[in-house]
């Protein structure tokens, strides 16, 4: 059977879906709405004669055919990319898009500064930032990289450290402080109201410290549990408790006076931020202008 034009639009389609197992993300990814995506999928799969997905209003999965067909055609279209991706040093502005899967803090702390600057440098670029603290395999989930804490980053994955080591401390307003006493020793956080973390796995968070006998970590007792920084903050801010992060997330409350630092002295210094992708993937112009633009401006240091 001859390969139609559309066809290969729907084959792009086609490998989004795969990526994603859903329309709607893999919409945001190819920029067509679910609902084009659906028609044309469907349309492919008439073409073709097979079932490509098994849809139901839960969940999309690859059929048998499915998965023979994105096993066929993945490498010839990253070749495809690739190939695209390549013209850049041709051109007299770099162009193109990069997908960053960006840990929540790392969104803010890190390419908040940097951003700015580099649309200005790159117009041609376009940056697509997903911020989020769960884990995920960039290469399925289609991201040209990720971006975490230098200890969580991948072992099958080339990292580039983007950030010095960063200080991890707790906080609390003047409020909650002069109501409920300073803790002047980690162990007396187990009396305390304390904001605790839910990490990107589901685990809520242990607190780390440092102390003359080394690091070690406790299990702080938590009313209110959440999954973003942001939030914790909020809260904190408002009395609700303390709460534990990177020193900088906090830094300007800090300088302001609506937040203090508790227990400085067994606070611990944790691996900073890197950059990591495959091994087997050449970078895009784009990400490598990134990455040099941040570290020539060392938004945290390096």
């Amino acid at each position: 059977m001859p390969v139609r034009r559309s066809d290969l639009a729907d084959f792009t389609y086609f490998l989004a879906i795969a990526r994603h197992r859903s329309f709607r993300l893999a919409g945001l990814e190819v920029g067509v709405s679910a609902s084009a995506l659906s028609h044309a999928l469907k349309g492919l799969e008439d073409r073709l004669g097979v079932r490509l997905l098994n849809r139901t209003n839960r969940s999309v999965t690859l059929t048998a055919a499915g998965e023979e067909l994105r096993a066929a055609i993945t490498q010839p279209f990253e070749a495809v990319g690739q190939a695209v991706e390549n013209l850049n040093r041709f051109r007299d502005a770099p162009a193109g898009r990069i997908r960053l899967n960006v840990v929540a803090d790392a969104a803010s702390l890190l390419l908040g500064p940097v951003l700015p600057v580099f649309s200005e440098r790159y117009p041609d670029i376009q940056v697509d930032i997903v911020a989020s603290n769960r884990m995920v395999d960039v290469v399925a989930d289609g991201f040209d990289a990720g971006i975490r804490h230098g200890g969580t980053v991948p072992e099958d994955m080339i990292a580039q450290r983007l950030s010095a080591d960063l200080r991890w401390v707790v906080v609390a307003s003047p409020a909650y402080l002069e109501r409920f006493g300073t803790p002047e020793r980690p162990e007396d956080l187990l009396g305390h109201r304390c904001l605790g973390f839910r990490q990107g796995d589901d685990r809520v968070y242990r607190w780390e410290f440092e102390g003359p006998d080394g690091e070690f970590s406790i299990g702080v007792p938590s009313r209110i549990l959440g999954n973003d920084t942001g939030v914790m903050l909020s809260m904190a801010l408002h009395d609700a408790g303390l709460t534990y992060g990177v020193e900088q997330v906090f830094a300007p409350y800090l300088r302001a006076g609506t937040l203090r630092m508790v227990l400085e002295d067994w606070s611990t210094m944790g691996p900073g931020y890197h950059l990591y992708y495959p091994s087997r993937r050449q970078v895009p112009t784009g990400l490598r202008l990134l990455v040099e633009l941040i570290r020539e401006l060392r938004p945290l240091g390096l």
